[in-house]
Order: structure tokens, then C-alpha cells, then sequence
């Protein structure tokens, strides 16, 4: 398995789409409800088989990735070819995963206490894997408007 299996409650809301996966494969529901009784492994081999089909589907499509702690905020851009970061790091003990936080920087982007990193990176032999870790280490999919408000302000 390449990424990670969805959860419970992932498949039941993929549940239509995992059909049509097993019906690419020309199984059944019976033949499913058999393959889930007699041949557990087969069954799960089959599900690590669908998420990291959807996993990819979900990395082939992600721009923006943000990672937000209580002293540090990184926000990812995935460009085709490089990942560009850009961190805000407190020099305070204000906690940006509060709204109180949240709004202190956002009205305080200039104060001493904020600080301002940018990199870039080159991806691994794997764009997508390389997307997955920053999910797995708590990065959220978004949009990109903080990071696009971030860029325009300190570039």
C-alpha cells in the first residue's frame, strides 16, 4: 500500500464509487460478500487497492497545503516541478490555532514578534508521497488564500 487506507467512514461516503471499482473488475456484490467472508486478505488487499486509487486521485489535484501550531504556520504551494513554502514563525507565546491568535497576526503581520521564511524544495521521486507526508504530519488541503495573501504581502 502506497498511502494509507480511508477510513470506515471514508468508504461509506466513497461507498457508490467503490462499486464501480469492483464492478471494473467484474466482481459482484455476492461475489464481493463471498471474497469478504472466505478470502479476508483478498478483501483487503482489494480496499488498500481502491484508497490509494482515491489517494491519488486526491495528491494528482492539491495545490495548497497549510500546517498550523500554536508558534508556526507553514503553508505549502505545490507547484508542478517544486514546492514553495512559506513559514510564519511567533516570536511570542500567542497561539495561532486560537481565533484570539489568529487575528493578533493578522493584525500584527509586521510587529518584531513575527518572522517570515521562504523555501524551496525539489520533490522526491514521488510528488504525490511527498504531498501525503505533509497530510500525514497534519497539513491540511486548502484553497491557497492564505498563502497567496502571504506571497503577495513579502514578495
Amino acid at each position: 500500500m502506497k498511502y494509507a487506507r480511508l477510513t470506515k467512514e471514508q468508504f461509506e461516503e466513497l461507498h457508490q464509487e467503490f462499486i464501480n471499482f469492483l464492478a471494473t473488475q467484474t466482481i459482484t456484490a455476492d461475489e464481493w460478500n463471498d471474497i469478504k467472508i472466505n478470502k479476508p486478505e483478498v478483501a483487503e488487499q482489494e480496499l488498500d487497492v481502491f484508497s490509494d486509487l482515491v489517494w491519488e486521485g486526491v495528491l494528482n489535484k492539491v495545490v495548497y497545503i497549510e500546517h498550523i501550531s500554536p508558534q508556526q504556520m507553514h503553508l505549502f504551494h505545490l507547484k508542478d516541478d517544486i514546492m514553495h513554502l512559506i513559514a510564519v514563525k511567533l516570536k511570542n507565546p500567542i497561539d495561532l490555532t486560537t481565533t484570539d491568535g489568529f487575528n493578533w497576526l493578522r493584525e500584527n503581520l509586521m510587529d518584531d514578534d513575527v518572522e517570515f521564511l521562504q523555501a524551496k524544495k525539489e520533490y522526491s521521486e514521488d510528488k504525490n508521497v511527498d504531498k501525503f507526508r505533509l497530510i500525514q504530519q497534519g497539513g491540511v488541503i486548502t484553497k491557497g488564500d492564505l498563502f497567496q495573501y502571504l506571497d503577495r504581502l513579502i514578495n
